[in-house]
C-alpha cells in the first residue's frame, strides 16, 4: 500500500487514529514516501507538504504522543530536508531553526527539542550524499551549531540536582550526536559543565554516566580528538581525577565492588588515556605547574605539576588493570585498560620528553637513564607484576563454567600481547623478574608450591618470546635447567605441564642458537632435558597434543643437534603404538626431521624403517575395505596423515633450503640425495608408495576425508628440484592420479592439486635474473595428456544448468588451474581435440556474469593470461587471432554488461583489466573487426542489458576509451560509466564500490 501514490493522502488520517500503532504507521508512511517515492510527488506542492509535516509534528509533540512516533516524524522531517535543501535555490532555508521554532511555539519541552536535534545530526550524517548536495546539507548543520550548543548549555546549567533525569539525558545525547560538527570554540565552554556533572557523591549515577559518555565522545570524535586541547580538556580532567575521581578508584580497590559510576570512570580513564597518550608520556616527570583554566568548586586550589598528574593517572589506571578477583567472574574492567599500555609504549619510543629550559639537550648516553625513563620502567615493572597475578587461574574446583574459562583464556592471550609491549620497555629486566619469580616459588618444598602462580608466570614467559632476540637473552638457560624445569611435575598437574610444553615449543629455536659443544662437560644437556620432559608427556592423553606439537617444533629447529641421538628416536618410534592415533603423524614428522639431518646415505635405513610399516598398513586397510569399510577408511586416513608427516619432516627447513642453484654446497647436497634415491631399497619403496596411492585413489577417491588426506600428502611428497627427498614422488604420475580422481568425482580440492602439480612440472629458477625455462618435452607430454581429462570432467559438470552458481569453489579452482596451464603450457590449448577450446572459452565467458566475485575474477585472469601469453610468442599469434575472431565479441559483451550491472561491483577492476587486454591485443587483426568496433556495436545494440546509461553516456564512454592510450584513463572512464549505468552517480556508496 505504501508504494501507491494514494499513500501520500493516508498520513493525516493514520496520525489522527487513536491506536498508537496506527499512528506510528502513519509517521512511517510519511518517512518512506519522502525517502523512496519523492519523484512521484508533485513539485508544485512541496512547500505545502513541508508546512503540513511541520504542523503535524508540532501538534504530535504538543498532545504528548509517544516518543517512538515522534522519532519517526523527526526522521520524516529530516528526510524532507534532504530533498529540499540541496540545489539552487534552497527550498527550505534555516530548516532546523524553523522546526525548532514551530515546536517551541506549540509548547514542546526541551527534551523533545534535543531529541529532534539529535536525529537531525544522525540522519544527515548517514545520508548518502556527495558533492554540492553534501556541502549544502553540511552548511545547514553548521548554521545551527550555535543554537544547538546554547540549547544544550542552557539545559545543563540548570544543574543535575534540579533537572529531571530524562531532560539531562536527552541534552547530552543531543550533544553526542553533534560532537563531530562542533568547532573547538563551541566545545571549550561545555567542558567545565561536563566535568561539573561528574559528581560521584551524588545519588545521580545517571548524570555521572551520561556526562562521562559525552566526554568520551568528545575525546574520540570531536575537534579535540587525537590529543588536542591539553589545556582545556586533558589537564582539567586530570585535576578532577586527582581531587575527586581518585576517591572512586580507591573505594573500588578497597571494597572490590565496581559500581556503575566506577565502571563508567574506568571507561573515561581509558578514553582519556587514548586521547592524551602523548601528553602523559611527554610529561611523566615534568615539574611544570598546571594552572587550571577554570576552577570548579570540587577541585582543590593546590598547585599540581604535570608530572604529578600524569603519574597519578597511571596509578589509577594500574589500579583498574589490577582489580581484585578474576576477569569475567569478579570484574569486567581490567581488560578495557590493556590497550592503553600498548599506546603508551609506542609513544614513549617517539616522545620528546620534557627538558628544563636551563639544561642542554641530552646526549645519546644520557637518554638511557633520565628520570622519565626510570619512571616509565617503574610503571611497566608494576604492570608486569599485576598482569602476572591477573593471569593466574583459580585453584581446581572453582566451579567455573565453560564460557567463563574460555573468556579467561582469551583475556590471558590479551595479557600476553600487552606483555610484549612491556618487554620493549624492560627487556632483560622483565625476563629476569620472571625467572627469579619461578626460582623463588620452586625453591620451597614441593607440597607448598603454588602451582597456579607458577603456571601463570610460565604463561607470561611464553607470551613474550616473539619479541626476544634469542641469542642475547642470558636467562633462558635457567628456564630449562634443573632449578626450574627440573623441579616441575612430570605427573598430574595437567595445566602447568601443558603450559611448560607450550613454552618448550615456543622457545624451540633458542636451542639452535647454543654452541654445539657444551664448554663444561659436567653441565646438563638442556636440549636432552626438554626432550625427556616432552617424551614423558606423550603417553598422557590429556597432554599428548601439546607434547607432540612441542616435539615437532623442537626437532624441526634442532635437527643437526639431535641427529647424533637418532637411536633415542628409534626407541620413540618403537613405542609409537602407545601414543594416540591422532598425534602419531606429528611424532613421525619429528623423527623424520632428525633423519633428514643425517647424510643422505645414512638416511636410507631409518627412512625405510618408518615408512615401510605405514605402507604395509595402508595395504592392509585396502584389503579389509570390503569386510570393514568404515574402519578401513578411518585407518587409511590416519596412515596417509602419518605418511604426509614423514614427507614434511624429510623436507629441509626454510633456512637450509634457501640458496642458489649455482651454490656448490647446494649442488653437492642435491647430488648426494640423487645418489641415495638411486638405492634399490628407495626405488622399491617409492614404487610401493605410488602403487598404494593409486589403489587408494581407485577405491576411495570419492570420499571427502580420503581426498583431503591425499591432497595434503601429494603437496608434501612432491617438491621443487632443489628440495628432493628420498621418498619424493614426481609430479607427473601424481597428476595422472588426480585426473583419474577428478573424473570419478570432481571437487575443488582436486583442481587445486592439479594446478600445484602442473606448476611443479616447470618450476621457476631460484635465480632472480634467470628467465623462466621452457617446459621439458616430458612435462609437455604430461600436460598434453592431463588437460583434456580435466576439461572434459569440469566442463561436463559446469555445463549443467545452475551448476556454476551452485559450485563457486569448483569454478574458481578450475579457472585457476587453466590459468596455471596458460602461463607455462599455452600451446597445449591449441592442441586440444576439436571443439574443446571453444567449449572452454564459452564457459569462461559465461563465468564473467557470475555474482560470486572470486569465480568471476578467476575466469577473468584466465582469459587475460591466455590472450596475453598467446600474443608474446610469435608462433601462437595465429591461434590468438582465431580465438579473438570467434570469441572476442562475446568477451567484450560480457565485460560491458558487467559494467552495466550484471557483474558484482567488486569485480570492476578485473573487468577493466580485461577490457584493456582486448583493446591492446586486437590491434593486429587485419581485415577483421576489432575491440573498438565491438564496443560501439554492443553498447548501442537493442539487446544490450537495460541500464540507466543514456546514448550520450555510452557515446562519451566509447570515445574516451578508444581515444585513450593509458590504462588509467580507461579505468576512469569505465568507472564513471559503471556509476551512471547502475544509477549510483553522485552517491558515496557508488563511488566507494568502484574504487575499492
Amino acid at each position: 500500500m505504501q508504494k501507491r501514490f494514494e499513500a501520500w493522502g493516508l498520513v493525516m488520517p493514520l496520525l489522527d487514529h487513536p491506536d498508537p500503532n496506527v499512528q506510528f504507521f502513519g509517521a512511517h508512511t510519511a518517512q518512506v514516501k519522502i525517502a523512496r517515492d519523492w519523484e512521484s510527488f508533485p513539485s508544485d506542492n512541496t512547500e505545502s507538504l513541508r508546512d503540513l509535516l511541520i504542523q503535524l509534528t508540532a501538534r504530535s509533540v504538543a498532545i504528548g504522543r509517544s516518543k517512538f512516533i515522534l522519532r519517526k516524524l523527526f526522521v520524516a522531517l529530516t528526510s524532507l530536508a534532504l530533498k529540499l535543501v540541496p540545489g539552487r535555490p534552497n527550498r527550505w532555508p534555516d530548516w532546523i531553526l524553523a522546526c525548532v521554532t514551530a515546536f517551541s511555539g506549540h509548547g514542546a519541552s526541551t527534551d523533545h527539542i534535543h531529541d529532534f536535534l539529535a536525529i537531525v545530526a544522525e540522519e544527515v550524517g548517514n545520508a548518502d550524499l556527495v558533492g554540492s548536495s553534501k556541502m549544502q546539507m553540511q552548511q545547514s548543520l553548521n548554521d545551527a551549531v550555535h543554537m544547538v550548543v546554547q540549547a544544550v548549555k542552557s539545559t545543563i546549567e540548570h544543574g543535575s540536582q534540579s533537572l529531571p533525569e530524562h531532560e539531562l539525558q536527552s541534552a547530552l545525547k543531543c550533544l553526542q550526536a553533534w560532537m563531530n560538527l562542533l568547532p573547538t570554540r563551541e566545545l571549550t565552554p561545555l567542558i567545565p559543565l561536563m566535568i561539573s556533572l561528574l559528581n560521584p557523591v551524588s545519588d545521580d549515577s545517571a548524570g555521572f554516566i551520561a556526562s562521562s559518555e559525552t566526554l568520551q565522545e568528545m575525546m574520540s570524535k570531536s575537534a579535540l580528538a587525537d590529543g588536542s586541547g591539553s589545556k582545556t580538556l586533558t589537564e582539567p580532567l586530570l585535576l578532577w581525577l586527582d581531587s575527586i575521581g581518585g576517591q572512586v578508584v580507591e573505594k573500588t580497590v578497597t571494597t572490590g565492588d565496581v559500581s556503575p559510576i566506577s565502571h563508567s570512570l574506568c571507561q573515561l580513564l581509558v578514553a582519556l588515556g587514548d586521547h592524551s597518550t602523548s601528553y602523559i608520556a611527554a610529561n611523566i616527570s615534568s615539574p611544570t605547574p598546571v594552572t587550571p583554566l577554570f576552577s570548579p568548586q570540587s577541585v582543590h586550589s593546590i598547585t599540581k605539576t604535570r608530572g604529578h598528574l600524569a603519574q597519578n593517572f597511571l596509578k589509577y589506571l594500574l589500579a583498574y588493570t589490577g582489580l581484585p578477583g578474576y576477569y569475567g567472574v569478579d570484574e569486567e574492567e581490567s581488560e578495557m585498560t590493556l590497550g592503553f599500555w600498548y599506546l603508551l609504549q609506542e609513544t614513549l619510543w617517539t616522545t620528546d620528553y620534557y627538558i628544563p629550559e636551563d639544561q642542554n639537550e641530552p646526549t645519546n648516553s644520557d637518554r638511557n637513564g633520565p628520570e622519565q625513563i626510570t619512571l616509565a620502567k617503574a610503571v611497566y615493572i608494576e604492570l608486569v607484576k599485576i598482569l602476572r597475578r591477573k593471569a593466574t587461574f583459580p585453584a581446581p574446583g572453582s566451579g567455573w563454567t565453560k564460557d567463563q574459562i574460555e573468556r579467561f583464556q582469551v583475556y590471558r592471550r590479551d595479557i600476553g600481547d600487552t606483555l610484549i609491549n612491556a618487554f620493549y620497555i624492560l627487556r632483560d629486566d622483565m625476563l629476569g623478574y620472571y625467572i627469579g619469580d619461578l626460582t623463588e616459588r620452586l625453591a620451597v618444598e614441593e607440597g607448598q608450591r603454588a602451582w597456579q602462580e607458577i603456571e601463570a608466570t610460565l604463561h607470561c614467559v611464553m607470551s613474550i618470546q616473539e619479541a626476544m632476540d634469542m641469542e642475547k637473552m642470558p636467562f633462558i638457560s635457567r628456564l630449562f635447567g634443573p632449578e626450574i624445569l627440573g623441579k616441575l611435575p612430570t605427573t598430574g598437574h595437567l595445566r602447568i605441564r601443558r603450559t611448560m610444553l607450550n613454552v618448550i615449543g615456543t622457545y624451540s629455536s633458542w636451542f639452535a642458537t647454543q654452541p654445539a659443544i657444551i664448554p663444561n662437560p659436567n653441565a646438563p644437556n638442556l636440549l636432552l632435558a626438554v626432550l625427556n620432559y616432552i617424551v614423558c608427556a606423550l603417553n598422557d592423553s590429556s597432554l599428548c597434543l601439546h607434547a607432540a606439537n612441542a616435539l615437532r617444533n623442537l626437532c624441526d629447529s634442532n635437527r643437526k643437534a639431535l641427529a647424533p641421538h637418532i637411536a633415542a628416536f628409534a626407541e620413540l618410534h618403537a613405542g609409537l603404538e602407545q601414543i594416540p592415533d591422532t598425534e602419531k603423524s606429528k611424532i613421525l614428522q619429528s623423527i623424520a626431521s632428525i633423519i633428514q639431518a643425517l647424510p643422505p646415505e645414512e638416511e636410507i635405513p631409518p627412512v625405510e624403517a618408518i615408512v615401510r610399516p605405514i605402507v604395509h598398513k595402508l595395504i592392509e586397510a585396502l584389503k579389509s575395505s570390503s569386510a570393514s569399510p568404515d574402519e578401513a577408511r578411518s585407518l587409511a586416513i590416519l596412515h596417509l596423515e602419518a605418511l604426509s608427516g614423514i614427507a614434511k619432516g624429510l623436507t629441509r627447513t626454510t633456512e637450509d633450503a634457501f640458496g642458489l642453484e649455482s651454490d656448490p654446497t647446494i649442488q653437492a647436497e642435491s647430488e648426494n640425495v640423487s645418489n641415495a634415491r638411486e638405492n634399490l631399497k628407495m626405488i622399491t619403496l617409492r614404487e610401493e608408495i605410488y602403487g598404494t596411492l593409486r589403489n587408494i585413489v581407485d577405491l576411495w577417491s570419492t570420499d571427502a576425508g580420503i581426498s583431503h588426506a591425499l591432497s595434503d600428502l601429494f603437496k608434501s611428497i612432491t617438491c621443487l628440484p632443489t628440495d628432493v627427498t628420498l621418498i619424493s614422488l614426481p609430479a607427473g604420475p601424481l597428476l595422472e592420479l588426480v585426473c583419474f580422481a577428478a573424473q570419478r568425482h570432481l571437487t575443488a580440492a582436486w583442481l587445486t592439486l592439479a594446478a600445484i602439480l602442473i606448476s611443479q612440472l616447470n618450476p621457476p629458477s631460484l635465480l632472480l635474473n634467470v628467465p623462466r625455462r621452457r617446459p621439458s618435452p616430458e612435462a609437455h607430454g604430461v600436460v598434453m595428456a592431463a588437460l583434456p581429462v580435466l576439461l572434459q570432467c569440469s566442463l561436463n559438470k559446469l555445463a549443467q544448468p545452475g551448476e556454476m552458481g551452485a559450485n563457486p569453489d569448483i569454478v574458481q579452482e578450475f579457472f585457476s588451474c587453466m590459468d596455471r596451464v596458460s602461463q607455462d603450457f599455452t600451446d597445449v590449448f591449441y592442441s586440444l581435440p576439436h571443439g574443446a577450446l571453444d567449449a572452454l572459452m564459452q564457459c569462461a565467458i559465461q563465468a564473467l556474469s557470475l555474482q560470486e566475485r572470486y569465480s568471476l575474477v578467476s575466469a577473468c585472469n584466465f582469459l587475460s593470461s591466455l590472450i596475453h601469453n598467446s600474443s608474446v610468442h610469435e608462433e601462437l599469434k595465429p591461434h590468438k587471432r582465431r580465438i579473438l575472431q570467434t570469441h572476442g565479441r562475446a568477451i567484450m559483451r560480457a565485460v560491458l554488461e558487467g559494467f552495466a550491472g550484471v557483474a558484482p561491483r567488486s569485480a570492476m577492476p578485473n573487468l577493466i583489466e580485461m577490457l584493456g587486454t582486448l583493446l591492446n591485443r586486437t590491434g593486429d587483426m587485419e581485415g577483421v573487426d576489432g575491440a573498438s568496433t565491438w564496443m560501439a556495436e554492443i553498447l548501442f545494440s537493442d539487446d544490450f542489458v537495460p541500464s540507466k546509461a543514456t546514448a550520450e553516456v555510452k557515446d562519451r564512454f566509447v570515445k574516451t576509451v578508444l581515444g585513450s592510450r593509458s590504462l588509467k584513463r580507461i579505468r576512469d572512464a569505465a568507472q564513471q560509466f559503471t556509476l551512471v549505468a547502475r544509477g549510483l552517480e553522485g552517491s558515496n556508496f557508488g563511488i566507494a564500490s568502484v574504487t575499492m
